[in-house]
């Protein structure tokens, strides 16, 4: 774009671009052409946003920076589409982000996407695509900034709740720091006690990435400490370490697989065994208006552990469940399922699940609606 086009003229035309198709004298077969005709005059030639005093309007909070690593690559290519096509409304951002979906053709989004990627010039940080849906039990190979609240209600046999409060945040480019904080509630002999449960800390790291197979591997590593009161059910009474590895693989037709397993490493074991455990998930991914609209993802849990004794056997349940995203910028998600003990289901709990989940990275809970 010449350097005498004005800024205030670029804007203009660039939102007559959106409506009409047509910007004179330029050419869009780039992803480079198309950025300059359609998306330069707000976000700037180098990706980062004209200042608010040239670009003559009040930038919202959720503007973004495209040469913030962070900020950009957690997202998907759907979700920088739906928001081109449909504009800014339409995932709960600001109303001056028109549509170009009647502007321009599925071939053009597609490359101006891989355009805007580029800003991005650290190509180390794991791509959005490789952020499966989170499972109720088996935890992810994706490091996240979330915050989730998972419940647990038993469905026969004796009463009891626990929810299970998780704060996850990201540090560094492939890191992950997680507390988690349990609160268990129990009925016995028809008196109801409750209490914090065993609460932990833990780092993950991811190890390997790569969008072209659709893989992501990490490793993560806890410690648990005896907050819970042992006698009432609510801990264990010792401090447990607990590594594990979780892998995720995208497959054809919007499958996944995840696959976690590990082992729990108490300091005591006279009164708590060490244990191994084994789960999985296998799910598909739904989205209605050509794939940019509200995510579906059924999945279905496969659970196993063992505790590392003699004559000890191991423990299987299932769990399918459904995850749906609530909030137009799906950082407001809600899962649900049944967990169903398959084996030594004599003393062992039929439970309901269910967890809200807010990427708080994204937005405010109020936002994005």
């Amino acid at each position: 774009m010449p350097q005498s086009y004005s800024i205030i003229t670029a804007f203009v035309a660039a939102t007559a671009f959106a409506q009409t198709g047509k910007y004179p004298g330029l050419k869009l077969d780039s992803g480079k052409q198309i950025y300059e005709a359609a998306c330069v005059a707000c976000h700037a030639a180098n990706g980062k946003g004209m200042p608010e005093s040239t670009a003559g309007f009040t930038k919202p909070a959720s503007f973004p920076d495209f040469t913030q690593c962070d900020q950009t690559t957690p997202e998907l290519n759907t979700d920088w589409k739906a928001v081109i096509v449909h504009g800014g409304r339409f995932r709960g951002f600001s109303q001056i982000m028109p549509a170009f979906g009647e502007a321009l053709t599925n071939d053009q989004i597609d490359r101006v996407i891989e355009y805007l990627r580029g800003f991005c010039s650290n190509k180390s940080w794991p791509r959005g695509e490789l952020n499966l849906p989170r499972a109720l039990i088996t935890d992810k190979a994706f490091p996240e900034n979330e915050a989730v609240i998972t419940t647990a209600l038993n469905a026969r046999g004796v009463p009891g709740v626990s929810t299970t409060a998780v704060y996850e945040q990201r540090f560094g480019v492939k890191n992950e720091v997680e507390v988690s904080v349990p609160f268990t509630f129990r009925d016995e002999n028809h008196r109801w006690y409750g209490g914090i449960g065993d609460s932990s800390i833990g780092i993950k790291r991811e190890l390997f990435s790569s969008l072209r197979t659709g893989s992501i591997f990490s490793l993560v590593g806890e410690v648990a400490l005896p907050i819970g009161n042992k006698a009432r059910g609510l801990g264990t009474g010792v401090t447990t370490f607990e590594t594990f590895a979780a892998y995720g693989q995208l497959l054809p037709a919007n499958l996944f697989l995840q696959l976690q397993g590990g082992t729990d490493l108490p300091t005591h074991t006279e009164t708590t065994p060490r244990s191994i455990f084994w789960n999985s998930v296998v799910g598909k991914r739904f989205a209605p208006n050509n794939g940019l609209g509200r995510l579906w993802s059924p999945m279905v849990e496969f659970l196993a552990s063992r505790d590392l004794a003699t004559g000890a056997s191991t423990d299987w349940d299932v769990l399918p469940q459904f995850e749906i995203t609530l909030s137009r910028r799906q950082h407001i998600r809600a899962d649900v399922g049944v967990r169903i003990p398959v084996t030594n289901t004599r003393d062992r709990q039929t439970q309901v699940l269910f967890y809200i989940l807010w990427d708080w990275a994204d937005g405010k809970l109020t936002q994005g609606w």
